[in-house]
């Protein structure tokens, strides 16, 4: 075994000691906290925080990686959270499973099943949308994209069958939920687990993509899209791919989105919208923690979303003059602002295209080979 397959084997290590000790705090927070506490406010708060970390990093591929802007993402989410919520109500209608009488398997099953199932829908829209969009670039491209996250929002809200009446009327309703998903939250606190496991794998696949041939290719297109393609990068399918791949991780966000909550609306899936459920929060998820870095994203998704619920749950921000605190009874304005502060401050986002790497804190940053070619420079 050379340096570099032990330099991989032992970051490969470090990386699946850090997930079990992931793992074994939530295992122990449980035990810790109180029956309520732990139920009621931090299972709840560690699954929005899974569906903004797959959200923001699923965006990063082709906003920060890809460098294309595209302003239609929670559109994906929607199309993947109605999907697994109607394919779950019929398995129920059927008499295939109960969601609260089914057994821990069958459920795990269903679960995984109608989130894949809005995952792969997503994706075949987004390849239905990405052929002729991405032949634009810049504004163009924002205005498609924005469009169709109007498009879907609209469609849905109109499907007699999508909810029943209530979205018969323009606007869904527990109607949905009348059967189906919509995890309660004992449910959801018993299978907190699996969120985390699903979230962990997906960006462990969009790391593998970056670090591959296909990462190259999209970075090379994000840096010059003319030399790339004189140096043989086929960058209509690199950029159609990414866009498929992206939509897909956003329609498994959605997915879990559906089991999460225990109602469905299209006001979650738009450009903007009162909550922080739309395509703008995401979007300055990733310029804030850097485009390019799927590092960044999952730390911007965390910061934010604390940072949100702070505003709402009082918190630090009762300790603040009054004067400020009448600033965060607008929070659209606060995250405008904050978005403003980087762009200002740090146009690259906090982290740019850095990843952090526990091995490399603890092992040393040099690589293998690093050393020679100095030597041999020095020569």
């Amino acid at each position: 075994m050379n340096t570099l397959q032990k330099t991989k084997l032992r970051g490969t290590g470090v990386n699946l000691v850090l997930i079990v000790l992931l793992f074994a705090a939530v295992l122990l927070l449980s035990q810790t906290l109180s029956d309520n506490v732990y139920r009621r406010v931090l299972v709840p708060i560690i699954w929005q925080m899974c569906i903004f970390i797959l959200l923001g990093t699923s965006l990063n591929l082709t906003l920060g990686y890809l460098g294309q802007l595209t302003l239609g993402h929670m559109g994906f989410a929607g199309i993947g959270a109605y999907t697994a919520a109607l394919t779950s109500l019929a398995l129920e209608r059927a008499g295939l499973f109960e969601a609260s009488e089914a057994a821990p398997g069958q459920l795990i099953l269903v679960i995984l099943g109608c989130c894949l199932l809005g995952a792969i829908f997503a994706a075949l829209l987004g390849l239905l949308v990405g052929i002729p969009a991405l032949r634009l670039r810049g504004d163009y491209l924002a205005i498609v994209t924005l469009g169709f996250g109007l498009i879907v929002e609209n469609v849905i809200a109109n499907l007699p069958f999508a909810g029943g009446e209530g979205l018969s009327r323009g606007t869904a309703s527990s109607s949905l939920y009348a059967n189906g998903l919509g995890l309660s939250t004992a449910l959801q606190a018993k299978y907190v687990w699996l969120v985390l496991l699903i979230t962990v794998l997906c960006i462990a696949i969009m790391c593998m993509l970056i670090n591959s041939k296909y990462g190259r290719a999209i970075k090379a297109i994000r840096d010059d899209e003319i030399a790339a393609a004189a140096s043989g990068v086929n960058t209509t399918y690199y950029k159609i791919l990414t866009f498929v791949v992206s939509a897909f991780f956003a329609g498994l966000a959605g997915g879990l989105y559906a089991t999460c909550f225990s109602s469905l609306t299209t006001a979650s899936f738009t450009f903007t919208s009162s909550s922080i459920w739309n395509s703008t929060f995401i979007v300055v998820i990733v310029v804030l923690g850097g485009m390019g870095s799927m590092t960044g994203s999952v730390l911007a998704a965390v910061a934010m979303y604390l940072l949100n619920y702070e505003i709402k749950n009082g918190g630090w921000v009762n300790a603040l003059p009054g004067f400020i605190q009448s600033l965060f009874q607008f929070p659209m304005l606060i995250y405008a602002l904050v978005l403003l502060v980087i762009i200002i401050f740090r146009p690259r986002g906090i982290l740019g295209t850095y990843e952090f790497s526990l091995d490399r804190l603890l092992f040393g940053k040099d690589r293998p080979g690093r050393k020679a070619r100095k030597g041999g420079a020095g020569k």
